[in-house]
Order: structure tokens, then sequence, then C-alpha cells
């Protein structure tokens, strides 16, 4: 619920500190930097210290930091802070990852994945939403929102799993010593090239739907012409339609559907909706087109961690899920600088033609890579 600050950051730097198109995509691009530093030391972190402790220090930092960023108003120094900031809470992903994979029987990975995101659009179908009324009164207000709802999180982190990490912590110091893994060999994901090549293409890909909390917003405003409450329910909404009805199409992936064909034909599904947005056709086509991105959304995101986990150890897991959160952070820093700089030189529609032509030749290396993996 605390997705406040990151789906308004584009219009916060261009209406309240005056940026250019391409100052933006700078300063976004430092949020991408610093996602892949986050996302490299949670995942060796997750493998030394666990889960827990990685997804608690996260959140606790991550608050103050928040309440601090409204007060860097120039490019460097906003760049500087946004760095550190997503460096911090990005290091989440990848322990939370793996806590979730450690928690699921492994013939409910993928639902388990699912349910987890269910979570995170549940409070992402709330975030926007509040964070338009909030950048209404203030945009320094979001900052606070995201900051409150971080220490929450921590909080309530915290009462719920406490006893929990104590009491498996206890379990493993008094199970028997077991030899490595007897279900799968050990790789290490930074040498295993058919799993490279599927980061490269999750990269790609991320490169492609990350548009969604850069220029989309800016599109909105600038040619749609909507305010901070419309494109707040607009974003709202792609939330909704994933937690009403993500567990139900993922049942029905995983039971009719091979993870090459749900990774390919919802890979799809985003390159149609990119396409959608060139049709000018009022705010009910905008609608209508998130539906469908929704749609290749929930048979992508998940599916993706599943190959990941699938193709790790127990003791490895840290490490490739680390890796597959720095294939999506790498693709952080250069989506909004591609995004910003395609937008300034050729325009929008120049750039949906361009995103929807990426992911259709994206989805064509799912195809090939998945069936070697």
């Amino acid at each position: 619920m605390g997705s406040m600050v990151i789906p308004f950051l584009g219009i916060y730097m261009t209406q309240a500190l005056d940026f250019n198109i391409k100052q933006v995509g700078l300063v976004l691009m430092c949020f991408g930097f610093g996602s892949v530093c986050g996302s490299y030391v949670g995942g060796w972190l997750t493998d030394r210290f666990g889960s827990f402790k990685v997804q608690l220090f996260s959140l606790i930092l991550a608050a103050p930091l928040f309440l601090i960023t409204p007060y860097f108003r120039t490019v460097e120094s906003l760049g500087m802070m946004i760095f550190v900031l997503s460096a911090v809470f990005d290091a989440f992903r990848p322990a939370n990852s793996v806590s979730v994979a450690s928690y699921a029987k492994p013939e409910n990975i993928t639902r388990a994945f699912s349910l987890n995101r269910l979570a995170v659009n549940l409070g992402f179908s709330i975030g926007p939403a509040v964070g338009g009324f909030l950048a209404g009164i203030s945009f320094n207000w979001i900052f606070y929102g995201n900051a409150m709802a971080a220490a929450a999180a921590a909080i309530v982190f915290f009462l719920f799993f406490y006893k929990k990490e104590k009491n498996n912590l206890k379990a493993l110091k008094a199970a028997p010593i077991t030899t490595t893994s007897h279900n799968k060999k050990e790789r290490n994901p930074y040498k295993d090239g058919p799993f490279i090549v599927f980061n490269i293409l999750c990269c790609i890909f991320s490169l492609c739907f990350f548009q969604l909390i850069s220029t989309l917003p800016i599109f909105y405003r600038e040619v749609h012409h909507l305010n901070e409450h419309e494109i707040g329910f607009l974003m709202g909404w792609s939330g909704l339609i994933i937690v009403l009805l993500e567990m139900f199409i993922v049942h029905i992936a995983e039971n009719k559907l091979t993870i090459t064909k749900t990774l390919v034909i919802g890979t799809l599904f985003c390159s149609i909706s990119y396409a959608m947005f060139n049709i000018h056709a009022g705010l009910f086509m905008l609608y209508v087109t998130f539906f469908v991105f929704g749609i290749g959304e929930m048979l992508t995101l998940p599916f993706m961690a599943t190959a990941t986990i699938n193709r790790s150890a127990p003791k490895t897991q840290g490490a490739y899920m680390g890796f597959n959160s720095l294939a999506f952070s790498a693709a952080n820093i250069f989506s909004p600088l591609l995004g910003t700089n395609i937008v300034g030189s050729f325009g929008f529609t120049t750039l949906w033609w361009a995103t929807s032509a990426v992911l259709a030749c994206t989805a064509a290396g799912f195809y090939f890579i998945l069936k070697r993996m």
C-alpha cells in the first residue's frame, strides 16, 4: 500500500522540481543502478544470513530514507538519494522470493508466488490511488505515506515471523547434517549458460515492462491530460485486475499449459497492450489496454520466478533469485533512459510501437531458451 512514490516520481520531477524529460530519465536511471546493487547484495546476504534478517532490515532502513528524500531537490542530489533508497529497498526482493519458496510446497511454487504477487497488487491497487490524492495536497506527502507503510510493514513482519524464525533455527540446529542436495546439481547461476540467456530475455522484457512506471504516467499527463487522481485510479485498476483474476488464471495455466507456452503467451499479451496505447479512444480504452496488460503480467512474472527456483538447488536459491532480480533491476537503469530519450526525440507513438515489437521478439526468445532449460 506504500507504492506511492515510484508511480508518481516522473510527474513529481517534472511538476514540482521543473526537471526536463531527459533529467527525469537520468534520476530514474539512478533508481535502476540502486536496484541492481540491492538485488545482488540482497541475494548474497540472503544465502549467508537468511531471508528474515534481510527483509526486516530492508524495511526498517527504508522508512527514514523515504522521509528525507523530499529535501533533495537538484538532479545530482535527488539521483544520489534515489540510488541509496532503491538499493536498500530492493535488497528485500530476492530475500522475499526465497522466503516464499521456503514456505511453499514444491508442487505449489507458482501459486505461492502468485499469492505473494496478489498481496503486492492488492496494495498496489490502493497505493497509487491514495498517492494521487496525497499528491493533490502536496507531493511531499507521497514520500511520507511510503515511509509510514514501510515502517508498518517492518513492525507486522517482525511480530509475525520472529517466533517462526527462531523455531526454524532451532529445527536446523537439531536436524542431522545431510549431504548436498540429492535432488539437484548445485550450479553457479553466473556460469549457467541457459539461465544467463533466460535472464537476458527477462531483462529485455523488463525494459519494456518498466515503461509502466517511467514514461506511462507522463504519457497519461501530457497526451491524455489526466490529473493525479485519474492516473492513480488507472494504475490502481491494474493492481485490482491481478487481485481478482491472477490465482484463477495461474491455476488454469498450470493445468493446461507448460511454463514455456505460458511465458510466450503472456509476453505476446504485453506486446499487444503496448500497441494498443496508440489507439486514442479516451479513458475507457486506457482501462481496456491495462486489462490486456494485466493478463500478460499474470502469465509472465509468476512463471519467471518458478523457472528460476526450478533451476536452483536449495543452497543456491538466494543467488539464483538475486541474479533474476538483477535482470529486472538492470532494466530499471536503462528503461527510463531509453523511454524518455525515444519520447524526447521521436514521440510516444514510436515508443509504443517499438516496445510492442521488442516484446514480440522476446516471446520468440523465451520459446527457444525454455526448451533448453
